[in-house]
């Protein structure tokens, strides 16, 4: 059963270019299928989530991470009574945005781009799904709803003080709202984030050699989940002990989110999705108990994945390929591709201008911005086992 405070397509506020709806998908389901075609979401398939993409093919990649926040997220949302269609929609579309080498490329690429006005990859995702997806026949970009635009914009909450220039563009012309709190759908859609890569981040790093079994089980959450594993299967074979385990960690962390949520819903009471807006406060939560465990999960992880010797070796090095690109396309722009010529031409002043570069290179994929500088500034071209976390 729908809850009360759920989005429906019959309250949408709409697209900002008019068009006749489907008859047979709602417009949350349209929007999630026009995300899915899209260019961006392909490119997904070679963009890091943790490990560069072509270090093996078992780790994760950022569409690999978007499908497994989409399938958390429409499971809660589900549970909650919300609109899956939007839930989705706005899951899959959330690393749209993302440069290649994860974050370390947008760490890049912002400290490049700082002159011109910054980088950050959720106002990035909705200049993507706005204006550089050119498929569309009378719009640039999706044309996606209202709704599903605000959740990409703003789903971990509240956007404040100086807007991200990706993200007053398109604002200054389709007000999203964003001083206010996302709904409950886009809400969703952030902890769904946080619960998968928290679980895959331990799968990689264990795969990956970073830690070990003895070294997760000292975990919250983690130990329990081993411990109870280890009493229904005793002699379980490695691989398979793990899987099991690690799927409880899922379960545990989701049922965490419904449980709360549910809680946290029925003492705010909102009467219509507008209402969640303007509570003040997010619904969509972890219990206190949950936070503190992930804390430090989240902490183990930052140490002896995200910033461990070898990783932090291979970040230099994948930074120095952005480095080096930002400003030979600058120089050159020219040597962008065809399509983007007409927007060079038309661009006035060196801050479009580095904007287009910025566009250009956050959508590269990994292997494709190594290729690209091996070609042009006699880069190593992907050699070695690069980490981008």
């Amino acid at each position: 059963m729908q809850m009360p405070y759920a989005s429906t397509p019959a309250q949408t506020k709409g697209r900002l270019v008019a068009e006749d709806e489907s008859a047979f998908r709602s417009c949350f389901q349209r929007d999630r299928d026009r995300i899915i075609h899209s260019s961006a979401f392909r490119r997904l398939k070679h963009k890091t989530q943790v490990f560069v993409e072509h270090e093996g093919d078992y780790f994760r990649t950022r569409l690999t991470h978007s499908i497994e926040v989409a399938q958390v997220a429409r499971t809660i949302a589900g549970a909650l009574g919300l609109n899956q269609e939007l839930t989705e929609a706005v899951a899959l579309a959330h690393d749209l945005g993302h440069t290649p080498f994860g974050h370390t490329g947008e760490d890049a690429l912002n400290a490049l781009m700082q002159p011109y006005g910054g980088f950050d990859h959720n106002a990035q995702a909705v200049r993507i799904v706005t204006a550089l997806e050119r498929h569309y026949a009378e719009f640039d970009g999706l044309n996606l709803t209202w709704d599903t635009l605000e959740g990409i914009a703003k789903h971990n909450g509240p956007v404040m003080g100086d807007l991200p220039y990706a993200l007053s563009d398109y604002n200054a012309r389709h007000d999203l709202e964003l001083h206010t709190h996302a709904s409950t759908e886009a809400q969703v859609a952030a902890l769904a984030d946080d619960i998968a890569y928290n679980n895959h981040d331990l799968h990689d790093g264990l795969r990956a050699g970073l830690f070990t079994e003895d070294d997760i089980r000292q975990l919250p959450i983690v130990g329990p989940c081993y411990a109870q594993v280890e009493s229904l299967y005793p002699g379980l074979d490695a691989y398979r002990r793990r899987h099991e385990a690690l799927r409880r960690v899922f379960g545990v962390m989701v049922g965490d989110v419904i449980e709360t949520s549910r809680a946290t819903l029925e003492q705010a009471s909102p009467d219509c999705a507008a209402a969640v807006r303007h509570l003040g406060r997010p619904v969509i939560q972890f219990s206190p108990e949950m936070w503190a465990d992930l804390t430090r999960i989240r902490e183990f992880l930052f140490s002896r994945m995200y910033r461990a010797p070898s990783v932090m070796e291979m970040r230099a090095q994948v930074t120095h390929v952005v480095e080096e690109l930002f400003p030979f396309y600058l120089a050159k722009p020219g040597l962008l591709p065809d399509r983007w010529r007409h927007d060079v031409e038309a661009a006035q002043g060196e801050t479009t201008l580095a904007r287009l570069v910025s566009d250009y290179i956050a959508g590269m994929t990994d292997r494709f911005a190594l290729q690209q500088h091996a070609r042009l500034l006699g880069g190593a071209g992907g050699s070695g086992a690069w980490v981008g976390a």
